[in-house]
């Protein structure tokens, strides 16, 4: 018989979604500010003479504009998708990432900055009030502190192991967070959110008038840019971990539970 549990409260959901649509609008508008100077350094640089610890750009050869990510003295050609990609008429222009990956579409810095900094406040508001209500009705420290047997090395491994079996819990430990959940999640809450905010931050002159000391505690302006970047990406790739999660263990089921709050354990997964 399956079992339905009542897995996430109202506000947990509602938290959720304000939370999904802020990072999405924010990785847009954040890559069309990063189009205006498609390039990061590290330390007290920024002229487009410095070293770039990357940079995405396009170069002229025989065949035509092609797309270029450096890493360091490292290159990829990526034409088609960063440095040159298709542009509204469908011919190849130079942009860092393509129109449809920004907010807006088109070039607009000043637009970008101001979709970015409406939706960066709003997240950090709904964010704290997340983590208010998280820890008042005792969900981190219940459902994402992992307990000391989970960290033992050899239950990491057979969590890792059963993973990449995309081998799913059964029964009861289904009900709640797997040790990599727990891990993952408490390392967005409470390592890449607090330093998007802080080099956030860092970023605006306003912020550094009041709180110089940020500029220092991050290296530069350009060093808390990289990391500011750097920070985005890796919310961007659990994202799509987490996306790619749910589509194989269940997405109605998932997608349900963030809905309604109900989550159905089907039989062969039931004690």
């Amino acid at each position: 018989m399956t079992r339905i549990i009542y897995r996430h409260t109202v506000a947990t959901r509602i938290l959720h979604w304000v939370n999904a649509l802020c990072v999405f609008i924010l990785l847009m508008s954040g890559l069309q500010i990063f189009n205006a100077h498609p390039r990061l350094y590290w330390g007290q640089y920024g002229a487009n003479s410095d070293h770039a610890v990357l940079q995405i750009y396009a170069q002229n050869s025989q065949d035509g504009a092609v797309g270029t990510l450096a890493v360091g003295s490292a290159e990829l050609r990526t034409t088609g998708v960063l440095g040159v990609s298709a542009g509204e008429d469908g011919q190849p222009m130079a942009r860092a990432f393509p129109s449809w990956a920004t907010i807006p579409g088109w070039q607009d810095l000043a637009a970008g900055r101001r979709w970015h900094f409406f939706f960066a406040w709003l997240l950090v508001i709904n964010s704290l009030t997340y983590l208010i209500v998280s820890l008042t009705s005792a969900h981190v420290q219940r459902d994402l502190l992992p307990t000391r047997a989970e960290l033992s090395p050899s239950h990491l491994v057979r969590e890792v192991w059963d993973h990449l079996r995309l081998k799913f819990p059964k029964g009861d430990a289904a009900t709640h967070y797997n040790v990599l959940q727990k891990l993952v999640y408490l390392a967005v809450i409470f390592v890449l959110a607090p330093l998007m905010l802080g080099t956030g931050l860092t970023l605006s002159p306003g912020a550094d008038a009041a709180l110089p000391w940020l500029v220092d505690l991050f290296g530069g302006r350009q060093s808390a840019r990289t990391l500011h970047f750097a920070s985005a990406m890796l919310i961007a790739l659990f994202i799509l971990v987490h996306l790619v999660m749910v589509v194989l263990a269940g997405p109605l089921n998932e997608l349900r539970s963030m809905i309604t709050g109900r989550y159905s354990i089907p039989p062969s997964r039931a004690k």
